[in-house]
């Protein structure tokens, strides 16, 4: 343990850093505008809850084609495994279940075996992102445990607006994006079309010879399938009054992963491809009482449904034309099976007020009602649970000087589940400002989520290379957790530098364990006979705790540079009944060192045009895993190049083009046991977006004279 903390202590006194706890590069970028932490209103030098940013300007720089290439670059806290199920997103040791992921402050819906389907977040429409870690169920509810990303989408406030963006990659990469925004009068509306393919790759052909009858090198497997997917949005807004502003909003989502066969059965041999279907609406109103105070009102209905699209004639347990359930029911190609049907109505009142001495306070109402169909998957084949709280929070702000000042937050949250009854949820955090260049932060906060209905009632099970047998637990209680965090941040000239320490402990932890066969019901065991059985249990008692660093440094007016490191333990422990006593479980996923690096350099020219050339790296230390071997350390390198054409104050052409994994790294690792990455290797993209509006607000970056000023506070 001690050497650990040393390699972590040594790591932060040379670790460089491009973390986005803040794009801050003079005192004037301190006046970016979050949200995230406390649900109001700060400028990010004074907010007091500890936000990374990663700004228009960033995202713009990197060329990230995905929400994952996104964050796994430009921030050391991420890590991030792809299958067809999804992706599964870590941060600082927990995993999707622990990460709650909004898009202007709603939640995302799509979750699918415990992984979350981020195709559904169109990187050409994000303005920012912010990310706040740690426990924040006070204000958000279950499912922010390990903490929140919100992804700010850009707002188009152009009186016509016709833009369309489309990437052409290595292995058949594909992303398109068109846009179209029209504001007539008091009235707005932005549509949005996104798609994505890719051809897929194959790292390696060999299966996991210690658990094949012979030795395999030709199977057709992929690492990544080759997959399809379409979104068609709509967003209209209406103002009354200049106080008032109603919108609706709604979505269409379609995905199919391809899989290919092969001839080895029970290994390669696939007779379905998957579907998803998404849709979504949403309704609701800003009512601003005055400059600070508000009323907000959101309502939306969710729907994600997770097919498969049979391929070739199967024989598997099914449902005929009137319902009933039929062993061996024969299926035949182009016949769709019904995997689940997640649904989720919310609904959000929430006011912001500014009391005397100081004092702002929040106060909200929450309502949400899931239900989940799985006749192949859930005990039953059918689930349902709601949930209802109320919260308050309350913000104290006092300054001592001109250049000392305070801030206190405590908020809590009332809930109550329709299982497990009531649950009180608190946080307090506090900032102290000394001066503009030094800002300290301190925050403890509660977390609590529920076992879901899948965690609960699943049953399943999985052919890869042998049989593994998937079950819930009916017996789970709910999840709470204790976190806490201190740290330190310095910014001198085009000097910042910060440093975090975390401690978050959970008790009741829900994960995957395997168990004995014996422990698993005798029927599944006699039907499938697994080679391995793994059941969602309590943990007796985890914790992750860790450090992160960044300093970050901008020469002059064009260069950029810095890195980020994440150092993270963890600690988990299950009570083994046979033996009576506890014994080590490992946090799948968990990376003890990750870390990331950039230098850019950007140059506008008199005609107009700008040059923005960056490199970028990552790396990660091993990945450790309970089953299927642990994933190898790798390091990646990225090579991008931004080329911005204003050729009128109406028309705007940029190009963008770069090389991914500049080295050529590739996990080779036997097919069915855990990557480091994904990566194939190196590739190529490149990107043209036109855009063209009759408004005065046309820009693409900070630095062109064609720029509008439609967003003060972004980061220049």
């Amino acid at each position: 343990m001690m050497k650990k903390l040393t390699v972590g202590l040594l790591a932060l006194c040379v670790a460089v850093s491009v973390e986005a706890q803040s794009d801050i590069w003079r005192s004037d970028s301190l006046q970016e505008v979050v949200v995230t932490g406390t649900g109001t209103q700060h400028l990010l030098k004074s907010a007091p809850v500890q936000t990374e940013v990663i700004t228009r300007k960033m995202l713009r720089n990197y060329g990230g084609k995905s929400l994952e290439d996104i964050l796994s670059g430009l921030s050391a806290s991420f890590g991030f495994s792809q299958d067809d199920m999804g992706s599964q997103i870590q941060m600082n040791g927990l995993g999707n279940d622990y990460v709650l992921i909004l898009i202007d402050g709603k939640r995302i819906h799509g979750d699918v075996g415990g992984q979350n389907d981020l195709s559904l977040i169109d990187p050409q429409n994000i303005e920012k992102i912010e990310i706040v870690k740690g426990a924040s169920s006070a204000l958000y509810g279950s499912d922010a445990i390990a903490g929140v990303i919100n992804i700010i989408t850009k707002k188009h406030n152009e009186g016509l607006l016709a833009e369309n963006s489309t990437l052409i990659g290595s292995y058949g990469d594909v992303r398109q994006h068109n846009g179209f925004g029209l504001a007539i009068g008091k009235v707005k509306s932005y549509s949005n079309f996104q798609l994505q393919h890719s051809d897929g790759w194959q790292n390696t052909a060999t299966e996991d010879p210690r658990q094949t009858e012979f030795l395999i090198t030709d199977s057709k497997n992929m690492t990544v399938n080759r997959h399809t997917n379409w979104q068609v949005s709509e967003r209209l807004t209406y103002e009354p009054t200049k106080n008032l502003e109603l919108y609706a909003e709604g979505s269409t989502y379609w995905k199919r992963i391809y899989r290919p066969s092969g001839k080895y059965p029970a290994v390669d041999v696939k007779t379905y491809d998957m579907e998803y279907r998404n849709q979504s609406v949403a309704a609701g109103g800003k009512w601003k009482l005055n400059k600070t105070d508000q009323v907000t009102l959101d309502l939306n209905w969710d729907r994600h449904a997770y097919y498969y699209y049979y391929t070739a004639i199967t024989l598997t347990d099914g449902f005929d034309p009137n319902g009933k359930f039929t062993p061996y029911y024969p299926y035949f190609p182009d016949d769709e099976e019904l995997q689940s049907d997640q649904r989720r109505t919310m609904a959000h009142l929430k006011g912001i007020i500014t009391l005397p001495y100081g004092n702002r306070l929040s106060a909200g109402v929450e309502w949400r009602y899931d239900y989940l169909k799985a006749p192949m998957r859930v005990k039953n084949g059918k689930a349902k649970d709601h949930t209802e709280a109320a919260y308050v929070q309350d913000e104290w702000h006092y300054s001592f000087s001109e250049q000392v000042g305070a801030n206190i937050t405590a908020g809590l949250r009332m809930n109550h589940n329709g299982q497990f009854g009531w649950h009180l949820t608190p946080k307090v955090s506090g900032m102290l400002s000394l001066g503009e260049n030094v800002c300290l932060r301190a925050n403890w906060s509660q977390g609590f989520k529920t076992p879901t209905p899948k965690e609960q009632r699943y049953r399943y099970v999985k052919y890869m290379n042998a049989t593994y047998l998937y079950l819930g637990n009916e017996n789970l209680k709910p999840q709470t957790s204790n976190y806490y965090s201190m740290s330190a941040e310095y910014n001198w000239k085009g000097l910042n530098m910060t440093v975090t320490g975390y401690l978050n402990r959970l008790d009741d932890m829900i994960t995957l364990v395997t168990i004995p066969n014996t422990q698993a019901p005798a029927e599944y065991i006699v039907t499938y006979d697994p080679r391995k059985t793994r059941q969602y249990q309590n943990l007796e008692t985890a914790e992750t705790k860790g450090v992160d660093v960044s300093i970050r440094y901008r020469l002059n007016g064009e260069w950029m540079m810095g890195a980020s490191y994440s150092y993270l333990d963890t600690d988990a422990k299950k009570y083994d009944s046979t033996h009576e006593k506890l014994v080590d479980v490992v946090i799948d996923g968990t990376a003890h060192h990750k870390g990331s690096w950039f230098a850019t350099w950007s140059h506008p020219f008199r005609s107009g045009y700008q040059l923005g050339v960056g490199i970028y790296g990552r790396m990660s230390s091993t990945r450790y895993y309970q089953i299927n071997g642990n994933g190898k350390g790798y390091q990646t390198w990225r090579f991008s190049t931004n080329h911005e054409f204003p050729l009128s104050n109406k028309l705007l052409l940029q190009a963008e083009a770069g090389i991914d994994n500049i080295f050529n790294y590739v996990d080779r690792t036997y097919h069915g046991l855990h990557l480091g990455t994904t990566t194939p290797g190196r590739t190529v993209y490149a990107r043209l977006t036109v855009r063209l509006t009759n408004g005065k607000k046309l820009r693409f970056s900070n630095n062109n004279k064609f720029n509008s000023k439609s967003n003060e506070n972004e980061q220049e």
